[in-house]
This record gives structure tokens, C-alpha cells and sequence, in this order.
């Protein structure tokens, strides 16, 4: 699935949440954990619920009638929520919250084993079934600590409603008492591993994001290094990270392929007049959502050609 930026928005913060309908990263991912303070959790949890819920959903943008006709393409966002960690005990407030049939993904933090997800997973599949909701809502597990690191494989094939595994530097580096320095001698291991296991899983893996808000050649130079790591994209927290992001994680040929087989297949079952929801490509299930991503990567691929 291609993944390329997933962009963090603060849940207590009204004016960010509201420019956020005007922002196209790949995933735009409603914060209830670490930009929000716990005094504000309740408050956090109203606002992300009306915002993902008034959401219009994937729908494609007329670059030509945009504000930001800069970008070259652009694909209405994934709409995920970060919900708190699995230790932190406020994570079932939260899914009673925002789940919902406009959200699309759950964020988890700092996952440190597959029973976790087990029972995180349980309380979505509750939550769908009594709110009638169809589509299978995902899970991106973030892996922000050596017991995650170790665990990453078993986490990524864990079920699959697992899209992609996510890095989170900081509190690695927190958890195994280092400090951070700009060559990354420090979290070398981790942050190589984790895309290795998300790949052997079959998903792809998301870089962590980078600090310096305004030193876009800094971010551009790690988001390579990372793209050479196996990544297929970052997390980011600031708008303006988008855009070069995007342009460092171009659809691979492995990625376009895929998207090739999604598509062709998704219109022989159409012709034949199959009512199936779901089907399998490579052994693996593919629904309305990576149809979506398939047609996201071909239609970038078409648009750029006539560049």
C-alpha cells in the first residue's frame, strides 16, 4: 500500500484540526497520545470524533482548482486516529470514541507484543459489529521499544488488518537510555530492522519522524537514507514536510506492478459480475482499500507521465 507520509494533527487543537481538511499527506492521522496533554484527553477525544465523522472521505482533488496547485498530485488523505498505548489504559475510551465508517485506521504506539493487538483488535471488531459498520477498519502498530523491535515480525503478520509498521525513534532511544545524535549510530539497528520484518510480513514500514521542523535538506537527506532502508515513507508533523517527502518515495516498480494486478483483477470481477468484497492477489487479501491504493499509485504514475 503506498504509503508515503502519514502527518500527525494535535487532537485538542481546533484551528490545526480544521486546516487539516486542506492538507493531502497520504494518511492524516488524528492525535490523541503525545500532543495531548492528559488534562486534555477528554476534550482531545470530542474534537478528533467530530473531525473524523464530518470527514468526506478518499475522493480525488482537482489540482487545477486547488490552493495548493503546487503539488503535482494529490489523493484526498486516509483518515487514521492515534489512540494512547496499550499501557497507558486509556485506549479503550478512545476506540469507543472514534471508531466509526469514515475512519479508516488506528495508529497504536508503542506496541510491544502481539497480545496487545489481540485485544485491541477484539474491542474494534466489537465496536463495528454493533455499529454496523462494513468496512475492516486497520492497524498500523508503532514500534518504540526493544521489546517492539524484537517482537516486530510477530507484530507485522499479527492479522490482516495490519497496513504498515511504524518506527518511533524517541522513545526507543528513551528505552534503551541513549541520547540522540545526528549520525544515528544510536538507533542504526532498530530503525534498519523494522522494514526488513514488515516486509518478510508482506507490509511496508514507515520511517519515524524528523525534529527539525524547518530544515527541509535535513529532512530530505534522512528521508533517503531511510527509503534505502526499505522504508516506504515517513511519519511527519508538519505540513510542509509533505511535499518533499512525497517527492522522495515515488512509486517503486515493485509498487506500480502490484497496483497493475489490484486493478486488473478488481475489473474481471466486475465484468464477470462477482459480488465479492474481497480477493486474492499473491496469497494475500485485497479489499476496497487497496483498490483505492492501487488507483492511487496508477493514476500518480499516469499524471507524472504527462508531466
Amino acid at each position: 500500500m503506498m504509503f508515503r507520509t502519514l502527518l500527525f494533527i494535535p487532537g485538542n487543537n481546533k484551528r490545526f484540526l480544521e486546516k487539516s481538511k486542506f492538507l493531502y499527506p497520504d494518511i492524516l492521522c488524528f492525535d490523541l497520545e503525545d500532543s495531548v496533554p492528559t488534562s486534555e484527553k477528554t476534550i482531545a477525544r470530542d474534537m478528533v470524533k467530530e473531525s473524523v465523522s464530518s470527514n468526506e472521505g478518499s475522493n480525488p482533488v482537482d489540482i487545477n482548482n486547488s490552493d495548493n496547485a503546487n503539488y503535482k498530485y494529490k489523493e484526498s488523505p486516509q483518515i487514521f486516529v492515534r489512540i494512547n498505548s496499550f499501557e497507558s489504559g486509556l485506549y479503550e475510551q478512545d476506540l469507543e470514541s472514534v471508531i466509526c465508517d469514515r475512519l479508516d485506521g488506528i495508529v497504536i504506539p508503542k506496541v510491544n507484543s502481539t497480545s496487545e493487538l489481540e485485544k485491541i483488535t477484539q474491542i474494534i471488531v466489537n465496536l463495528e459489529k454493533k455499529r454496523y459498520i462494513e468496512k475492516t477498519i486497520r492497524l498500523l502498530p508503532s514500534i518504540e521499544s526493544s521489546q517492539g523491535v524484537v517482537n516486530a515480525y510477530n507484530i507485522a503478520k499479527f492479522n490482516d488488518r495490519v497496513c504498515s509498521l511504524m518506527f518511533g525513534v524517541f522513545d526507543y532511544l528513551y528505552d534503551m537510555k541513549l541520547d540522540y545524535e545526528n549520525e544515528g549510530l544510536e538507533y542504526s539497528y532498530a530503525r534498519a530492522k523494522i522494514p526488513i520484518d514488515a516486509r518478510a510480513a508482506g507490509i511496508s514500514a514507515l520511517d519515524s519522524i524528523w525534529q527539525k521542523v524547518d530544515d527541509l535538506d535535513g529532512l530530505q537527506r534522512d528521508a533517503k537514507i531511510a527509503k534505502r532502508l526499505g522504508y516506504a515513507g515517513k511519519s511527519i508533523i508538519h505540513p510542509k514536510h509533505i511535499e518533499p517527502v512525497h517527492n522522495v518515495f515515488v512509486p517503486s516498480q515493485n509498487e506500480i506492478e502490484w497496483a497493475k494486478k489490484v486493478v486488473s483483477k478488481l475489473n474481471q470481477i466486475q465484468e464477470q459480475a462477482d459480488k465479492r468484497g474481497a480477493f486474492k492477489i499473491d496469497g494475500r487479501m485485497i479489499d476496497a482499500v487497496h483498490f483505492k491504493q492501487a488507483k492511487l499509485i496508477l493514476d500518480y504514475i499516469a499524471k507524472h507521465e504527462k508531466l
